[in-house]
């Protein structure tokens, strides 16, 4: 997991708030698309995934103003990296397709699990429903 961590905390250095306008703009449809995934091994993915959604949203747009930005810039280069389906870490997890997606959103639900689970509690969704322990 600390290659898919780091892979995660790169990609986030990336993030610029111009990539977060982009995000916002396209996130209704990519919400859409993530509800369209069928990965029984990983059965809480699409949760995950609308829960980041979700908390960029908020984040972003001044609803939720306590998500630290660090945590904000890793929910949005995991939605990028999920809607993309570029499987780009291939050579640290040797199977690709869900089980990628599910180790890059996993690696920034565990980096910022204090900051997701008070927003999970803001929001009224129960964090066991996204929590990397679920």
């Amino acid at each position: 997991m600390p290659e898919v961590a780091g892979f995660v905390n790169h990609g986030a250095s990336l993030i610029t708030p111009a990539v977060v306008d982009r995000v916002l703009h396209d996130l209704p449809m990519w919400k859409v698309e993530f509800t369209q995934i069928k990965s029984p091994e990983y059965p809480h993915l699409v949760d995950q995934l609308e829960f980041l959604a979700d908390a960029v949203e908020d984040a972003a747009e001044g609803v939720y103003r306590e998500l630290p930005y660090y945590a904000m810039v890793q929910a949005v280069f995991v939605l990028i990296y999920a809607h993309k389906k570029l499987n780009m870490i291939s050579g640290i997890i040797p199977a690709p397709g869900s089980v990628d997606d599910s180790s890059v959103v996993r690696a920034a639900l565990l980096q910022n699990e204090r900051a997701f689970a008070k927003y999970a509690e803001h929001s009224r969704v129960p964090w066991a429903k996204v929590s990397i322990r679920a």
